[in-house]
């Protein structure tokens, strides 16, 4: 199969309103939202949750009363301040495990966090694996990992062709997880000055991970000036321009209706989403 991940210098975009089109227009495909931080792809595409798993990484320190005679040297040396009255704080807790090789009454275990969910899901579009990281939590690199490895599994149980994937913002170890391994990166800007400068910083990263990419300028007509000067930086950098997605009051009520745009056929961008899609999937075809 091959797989598409869809992302960003920076959030709002629009890339998950891009990807829940992808889904309504792709065939033979499966899902994936790599946003674990902040999923939102299932508030597009109503998903009934078919598995729900817990996903735990890293550890906490547990005290155990019992066996604990408050000598109070942990306390003394965490640096976290995780510790107070022999009582661990799992946020403040990095899972150093420190206090658990120097507790003299060995009172103190190492237990793996309750990181967050994860979930298989089904859709009017076809197969969803998604994610919720718990509040405070880290690895979200490692979940996304997680959700593609399933995803992958999926498409080769079932036969399907494509994955596509709603990438995490920024550049990041989540941006590195879900990048890493992809035939294709569609990268999308929107004409602001922080616009241009995240488009630069995530296409250095898929050149260092050697995934090609092309460009989506979203809401183009908002400032076409800025326009401009993407569409020069992508004709520098050797990045083609497949779409400029005109601005579109039908996405929101689109999104308030949990459609996809492309489900509008009236609207304007639906038709340039369309065209947007046939670019990638020429590119996903001839990918290696």
């Amino acid at each position: 199969m091959k797989e598409v991940v869809v992302l960003s210098g920076k959030g709002g975009t629009g890339k998950t309103c891009i990807v829940g089109c992808f889904a309504a227009l792709a065939d033979s495909k499966v899902l994936v939202d790599c946003d674990v931080d902040a999923a939102d792809l299932h508030l597009l595409l109503n998903p009934l949750i078919q598995e729900n798993h817990e996903f735990r990484s890293g550890q906490v320190a547990v005290i155990d009363d019992q066996r604990c005679t408050k000598c109070g040297l942990c306390q003394e040396l965490c640096r976290f301040e995780a510790i107070k009255d022999s009582q661990v704080d799992p946020i403040a807790c990095e899972g150093c495990a420190l206090c658990f090789h120097i507790c003299p009454d060995e009172a103190i275990t190492m237990e793996e966090r309750l990181s967050g969910q994860w979930f298989i899901s089904d859709t009017k579009y076809g197969p969803l694996v998604h994610a919720r990281l718990a509040i405070a939590q880290e690895n979200s690199g490692k979940l996304v990992a997680l959700v593609r490895q399933q995803a992958r599994q999926i498409a080769e149980r079932d036969g399907l062709d494509y994955i596509i994937s709603d990438g995490p913002p920024g550049i990041g170890c989540p941006v590195i997880s879900s990048l890493s391994g992809a035939n294709v990166a569609l990268l999308v800007a929107e004409p602001t000055l922080s616009g241009i400068h995240d488009l630069e910083r995530v296409l250095a990263v898929c050149r260092c991970f050697g995934v090609p990419a092309l460009a989506c300028i979203n809401k183009y007509d908002l400032n076409e000036d800025n326009t401009h000067h993407i569409e020069d930086f992508c004709r520098r950098e050797n990045i083609e321009v497949v779409s400029k997605l005109p601005f579109d009051n039908t996405v929101t009520e689109a999104l308030a209706k949990h459609l996809p745009v492309v489900e509008y056929p009236e609207s304007g961008v639906a038709q340039g989403i369309r065209e947007l899609w046939h670019s990638v999937y020429n590119l996903l075809t001839q990918a290696n």
